[in-house]
């Protein structure tokens, strides 16, 4: 494993650059928000860059960031699993220095690495639930690189939350001020409104789903152009519409972990797949693009290899069939007041789902059109960036 010593440059709070932020209003969560249990989401963005010139560059990245939280709303905490206030509590913010080079460091790092660039452990249950929900780690290379580690909670922050942040702070750091503007930032709370209270039961299991027993091992599997191909044909089986390729490989993922599973318990279990589903782009709620939260939910597929099987296009059409459900009858049931009644359901089918034979459980996200390889923060668009999983 590569040597890795870091050396702590600063550590400070950075709060809204504008005094009006006390006049702004509590934001709602939605009820999705509320499901959702309290952990940092990891993203590192990679930047080949050869000027060394550290205090310029932590200057521009803390100046930009304090006026992106006037128009965003990071800075604040979370009270009563209900709203955000507080918004001038801040976001933790530090810089680290290491001796090596980043063309270096991307060659030859092992995947554990990759949490030093980050300010808190990634996917991990947090006890504090009126903790920072967002904290950043700039890592200055040798070479003059950077690494940009983001933690943002996951209480506020879906992949397009992650994005409209961050091309907010970069679009200001590169030192254009034009008029950014979100006015549908809280429609997420109005569509899904919040339940008060929520369920105590629909709490514990959605962190049971989240942060199931066992050790977790983080590791990249690359898929290329041909092995997509392939695989591909093999999930087509006999319809006519070719799977797509986040489709073919989660279902051989799953194919793959079920043979696992059998192979170390020696029978097989039933064994479900849940898959977030962007509601973003569903039944026509083109208003929630620009919104803030979590937008997305759960589509869920059961497989018993003993009724099933473990054909690779079995198990591919299972979880297309999951996110079919969503459409735009089931859009219009889960929205407003009435809405939670749809949810509720939904949850009690996880519960009863979850609680037969004790299942083996898998969950895939997709963060293929997230744009963050797009973010320019002056210094072009990045070299190379991860998105950390358990």
């Amino acid at each position: 494993m590569m040597k890795f010593d870091a050396q702590i440059l600063s550590e400070e709070i950075i709060r809204p650059s504008s005094p009006e932020i006390h006049q702004k209003e509590p934001f709602k969560l939605c009820v999705f928000d509320q499901l959702t249990p309290t952990t940092y989401v990891p993203v590192i963005v990679f930047y080949a860059r050869t000027d060394n010139n550290t205090t310029n560059i932590l200057t521009q990245l803390k100046k930009s960031l304090s006026e992106a939280l006037n128009i965003l709303y990071p800075s604040g905490r979370i009270f009563s699993n209900m709203f955000l206030h507080d918004f001038d509590a801040g976001v933790p913010f530090s810089s680290v220095r290491i001796g090596c080079r980043l063309s270096e460091f991307l060659r030859h790092h092992q995947i554990e690495t990759l949490n030093n660039l980050l300010p808190c452990p990634p996917f991990c249950k947090e006890s504090n639930h009126q903790g920072p929900l967002l904290v950043c780690q700039v890592t200055m290379f040798a070479c003059g690189g950077i690494a940009l580690g983001i933690c943002a909670s996951h209480k506020i922050t879906d992949a397009k939350t992650g994005f409209i942040l961050g091309f907010v702070w970069s679009t200001i750091c590169q030192g254009y001020h034009p008029e950014i503007r979100f006015p549908a930032l809280s429609k997420a709370s109005l569509i899904f409104p919040p339940k008060n209270p929520m369920p105590k039961n629909y709490i514990i299991m959605m962190e049971n789903l989240w942060f199931t027993e066992g050790n977790f091992i983080t590791r990249t599997f690359v898929f290329n152009e041909e092995a997509i191909a392939v695989l591909k044909d093999m999930a087509k089986g006999e319809v006519e519409t070719t799977p797509t390729r986040t489709e073919a490989v989660s279902g051989f993922i799953w194919k793959c972990s079920m043979a696992a599973s059998r192979a170390i318990q020696g029978t097989s279990k039933p064994s479900i797949v849940v898959q977030a589903v962007n509601m973003r782009p569903k039944g026509k709620l083109t208003t929630l693009d620009g919104s803030v939260g979590n937008v997305f939910w759960w589509a869920s597929a059961l497989s018993n290899a003993a009724e099933t099987g473990t054909e690779l296009s079995t198990l591919v059409e299972l979880m297309s069939q999951s996110i079919a459900v969503f459409d735009d009858e089931y859009m219009r049931s889960v929205q407003g007041e009435q809405g939670f009644e749809a949810i509720a359901e939904h949850l009690n089918q996880l519960e009863l789902l979850f609680s037969f034979e004790k299942p083996d459980i898998f969950a895939f996200t997709n963060w293929i059109n997230t744009d963050f390889h797009k973010l320019d923060f002056e210094w072009g668009q990045p070299s190379s960036f991860a998105l950390l999983a358990k």
